[in-house]
C-alpha cells in the first residue's frame, strides 16, 4: 500500500516558496549566480529559514505579529532587507486557516485586521527600512499608525503592488500567478525554473514594477514593462532566440547600479509559490 505524501507545514511553504523564487535566474534579479554588492543569494537563502517559524504561526499570531516577527528574525542575521514586502504578502495568505481555500478565506482574514496588526506592520515597516518609499501627506510609513490598516493600504494602493493587494483580495497573486504557475507546469511541461522566469516576464509586461518605479521613476518602470513584452514575442523556453532576449533584458535590468531590479515582481512571485505550495498544486520534484 503506497502512502500519500505527507503536506507540506506553512512554514515549509514559505521557506521552500523564498528558496525557488530566488534561486530561479530571473532577468534583474539575484539568483544563486548573480549577487549584487550588497545583497547576495546567501542573504536571500538565509531569509528563506528565517521567516518560516513566523509564518507557521501566523493563523494563531495574527497578521502583524507574524509580518513582525519575519522581518524583525531577518534583520537580526542578515543586514538587508530582503523579505519585508514578501513577509506582508505571505502573512495574510497563511492566516487563512488551513483547511480553508485561500481565495474562499483571504477576504475574511483582510476584513479583521486590527489595530495592533497595522501597528506591528508599521513596526516591520520601520525596522526594515526599505528604500526608495519617500513620503506621502496621509499615513506615511515613518510616522504613527493608523488604526486601520486596509485604509492605508488603499491609499497606497495605485503606487505600491504589495498594498494593492490588500485591497484587491490578493487578486493578482490568486487569480493570475498560481494559474500561471501550475500551467507552466502541467500544460506547457517546462521545468519550475522556466516557469517561474516566463511568469516574471509576464507581469513585468503587464504591470510596472514598483520598485523601480520608486527609484527609478514612472518612465523607467514603463520601459521594462516594454522591454518584458518585446522578450515574450521572440519564442518559449527552449527557443535560441527568447534566451538571447532574455540575457540582453537581464543586462539592462542589471545597468545604473542594479536600480532596476524588479524586487516588488519577485516579491509576488514567492507569494504566488507559497499559495500554490499550500494549495497542493504544486509538489516536488521541481527540477
Amino acid at each position: 500500500m503506497t502512502q500519500s505524501p505527507p503536506s507540506l507545514s506553512l512554514g515549509q511553504c514559505a521557506a521552500l516558496a523564498c528558496l525557488l523564487e530566488a534561486t530561479a535566474p530571473k532577468p534583474g534579479n539575484v539568483h544563486r549566480g548573480a549577487d549584487f554588492e550588497d545583497l547576495t543569494f546567501v542573504d536571500f537563502a538565509a531569509s528563506a529559514v528565517l521567516i518560516g517559524p513566523a509564518i507557521e504561526r501566523a493563523e494563531t499570531t495574527g497578521v502583524g505579529q507574524a509580518v513582525y516577527d519575519a522581518v524583525a528574525a531577518t534583520r537580526h542575521f542578515v543586514g538587508s532587507n530582503t523579505n519585508l514586502g514578501i513577509a506582508l504578502l505571505i502573512a495574510p495568505l497563511a492566516a487563512v486557516r488551513r483547511q480553508v481555500p485561500l481565495a474562499a478565506g483571504i477576504g475574511g482574514v483582510l476584513q479583521q485586521l486590527t489595530a495592533d496588526d497595522s501597528r506591528l506592520v508599521y513596526a516591520a515597516i520601520q525596522l526594515a527600512q526599505p528604500g526608495g518609499l519617500g513620503q506621502v501627506d496621509q499615513m506615511d510609513v515613518s510616522g504613527p499608525p493608523p488604526d486601520d490598516l486596509l485604509a492605508a493600504m488603499r491609499l497606497a494602493a495605485d503606487r505600491d503592488q504589495i498594498a494593492r493587494q490588500y485591497v484587491d483580495d490578493f487578486r493578482l497573486i490568486l487569480g493570475v500567478i498560481v494559474p500561471r504557475l501550475v500551467s507552466g507546469r502541467t500544460h506547457n511541461g517546462w521545468s519550475l525554473t522556466d516557469t517561474i522566469i516566463r511568469v516574471q516576464l509576464e507581469l513585468l509586461s503587464e504591470h510596472p514594477d514598483s520598485l523601480i518605479a520608486r527609484k527609478c521613476g514612472p518612465e523607467m518602470a514603463q520601459r521594462v514593462v516594454t522591454r518584458a513584452a518585446r522578450v515574450l514575442t521572440l519564442g518559449q523556453p527552449g527557443d535560441e532566440a527568447y534566451h538571447e532576449g532574455l540575457a540582453d533584458f537581464d543586462f539592462f535590468l542589471r545597468s545604473d547600479g542594479h536600480r532596476r531590479n524588479p524586487g516588488t515582481t519577485a516579491d509576488l512571485l514567492a507569494a504566488g509559490l507559497f499559495a500554490a505550495l499550500r494549495e497542493g498544486l504544486l509538489a516536488p520534484p521541481f527540477n
